[in-house]
């Protein structure tokens, strides 16, 4: 409206001064608008850091509260793509929202109202350009949102074989099978390109669509302003003026329509994060829960049983036994028979599907999870260390050990020679410790379960890759430990020499207790037990060599 007098008042007039005053007037309404899209641009993208930000802590939380069941549901790859991936594209889609959406809706309707009050007749081209538009991008957006979706899941494919190909690398060059790894990671790669192409390939029309509609839009105007001004019903400035506001308003729809562009996959990316969040945890705190229990550690199975979700047959079936402070509980049995099942129901990683776990006399299903594990200790099958140093990984068992107390384990878990030869405490541990062997790695992982002050220690077939000499080694040194005769031990094992000497040995097979008592009884009482005996200590083989 200001180019229209300066136009019609100042050029067609001559009039210099008006010229000057007026150009004044809009250098600095330029250079109000200036500063004001650098702050729309600077605060567009802290707040769509923060919301990333926000997003990915929410996402980690909640899968660290997940259960082994709801992560193998989702799939860790996916989960990984979710919380980096599918982040980054809500996050830039919320930045170009912030910068984009409340400005373009602003200028459109604004132009609108100003090209219709410059010239009423001018603005029926708009009747027929804005619905136009709006047809092409609904039609676009319809064909492009379903092929993101797809996009998205064959990310996780691409990220599944990837971590596939990282963590087996060894096997895969063990059996040759380099050139089929890479021929299935190719045709996970060409799928996805090829989806990705034709999502952006129907998106590629948006743009070239939308300069036509604002060409020709443009040509419309010039049309119908010429015969204005040619019968004098509009002066020449007003034509400049509605020109501009045209550019504006078409050029706030394109702004819209760049947003939709991005808006298909973010809105893909945002219904799986969704997935992740709203996902309801099967392990729950009770809503009113019992306070942890202190005094001397106990153990109870209660005619438990278990079931894995979708399987035909029970895991465990009427399991039931006691264990008090002081005593080793042992459990031995064939692959399968549900060994790390049942020690995983101690600390709740798994619910129980009948019956009932006491742990200090208390279900475990009466006590908050944190509260739980504070009174457990765990070492896994796989033995899991984190990047940092052997004190970093010990801490992580107990935060406020000191030196003498970090020793101490290491010494019980036969770790202490090796770590003083590698440098102390301070020693280099990678991701997953992979720069120690199995054996050292389990030693450490039974090193941080010992530092910390716990009523049940588990160690679920955690000496598997120990010798017999240190397995013999660190069970004389678990047994001498006062702290370890106040709590209850329980070991999962393959071996009989592991468990020979424990309070009290469950014999497990196909998920049932066929056998329970002390060594010396099971092998004259249980079948399965001298089984395994048998198949452990052959002719010429003497079965009390390895005990401690």
């Amino acid at each position: 409206t200001v180019t229209a007098d300066l136009v019609d008042k100042g050029v067609i007039g001559k009039n210099l001064p008006y010229i000057w005053q007026t150009g004044g007037r809009m250098l600095l309404v330029a250079g109000i608008g200036l500063l004001a899209a650098l702050g729309n641009i600077y605060f567009a993208a802290h707040q769509a850091m923060q919301v990333g930000q926000r997003l990915r802590a929410m996402l980690f939380a909640k899968v660290l509260s997940f259960s082994d069941e709801e992560i193998s549901r989702f799939g860790q790859s996916s989960l990984i793509t979710r919380t980096t991936n599918d982040v980054v594209q809500v996050q830039m889609t919320f930045m170009q929202l912030l910068r984009m959406l409340m400005q373009s809706p602003i200028m459109l309707v604004a132009g609108c109202i100003l090209a219709y009050l410059q010239q009423p007749r001018l603005a029926t081209v708009f009747a027929i350009s804005l619905p136009l538009l709006a047809a092409i991008i609904g039609l676009l957006m319809y064909l492009a949102m379903p092929l993101f979706k797809s996009i998205q899941q064959k990310t996780d494919r691409i990220n599944l074989i990837f971590r596939e190909g990282l963590t087996g690398v060894r096997v895969i060059r063990a059996f040759r099978q380099d050139q089929r790894e890479q021929d299935r990671f190719a045709a996970a790669n060409r799928d996805y390109t090829k989806t990705g192409i034709k999502a952006y390939t129907i998106i590629s029309f948006m743009l070239p669509a939308v300069t036509l509609v604002l060409s020709l839009t443009n040509v419309g105007i010039v049309f119908l302003g010429s015969r204005l001004i040619a019968g004098r019903i509009m002066e020449v400035g007003r034509l400049l003026t509605f020109l501009t506001y045209a550019t504006q308003i078409l050029m706030s729809f394109m702004m819209l329509s760049m947003l939709f562009i991005v808006i298909p996959r973010a809105s893909v990316s945002a219904r799986r994060i969704n997935e992740v969040l709203d996902a309801e945890n099967q392990l729950r705190d009770p809503v009113q829960p019992v306070k942890a229990p202190q005094g001397p550690a106990s153990l109870e199975f209660d005619q438990v049983s278990f079931r894995y979700a979708g399987a035909e047959d029970p895991a465990l079936s009427g399991i039931s036994f006691k264990a008090a402070a002081g005593q080793t509980l042992a459990l031995i049995g064939g692959t399968g028979s549900g060994k790390s099942t049942l020690v995983n129901l101690i600390p709740r990683l798994l619910d129980v599907e009948q019956g009932e776990v006491k742990v200090n006399g208390v279900a475990v299903t009466d006590l908050r999870q944190n509260d739980l594990h504070g009174l457990i200790s765990l070492t896994q099958q796989k033995a899991v260390l984190f990047k940092g140093t052997v004190r970093s990984n010990l801490l992580f068992g107990k935060a406020t050990a000191s030196e003498k107390e970090m020793w101490h384990a290491l010494e019980i878990a036969q770790a202490a020679g090796f770590v003083k030869e590698n440098g102390g405490l301070d020693a280099v541990v990678e991701a997953g410790g992979a720069n120690f062997s199995g054996g050292q790695r389990q030693r450490l992982a039974i090193a941080r379960t010992i530092i910390k002050d716990a009523a049940i220690y588990i160690f679920d077939d955690s000496f598997s890759a120990l010798d017999f000499k240190t397995d013999a080694a660190l069970r004389q040194a678990l047994a001498a430990d006062e702290k370890m005769r106040q709590a209850i031990t329980v070991i999962v094992a393959q071996r009989v020499s592991t468990v020979a000497n424990a309070d009290q040995i469950l014999v497990l097979d196909g998920g049932r207790v066929v056998g329970q008592g002390k060594h010396e009884e099971l092998k004259r009482t249980c079948p399965n037990y001298q089984q395994i005996v048998a198949s452990q200590f052959q002719k010429g083989g003497r079965e009390d060599a390895p005990r401690s």
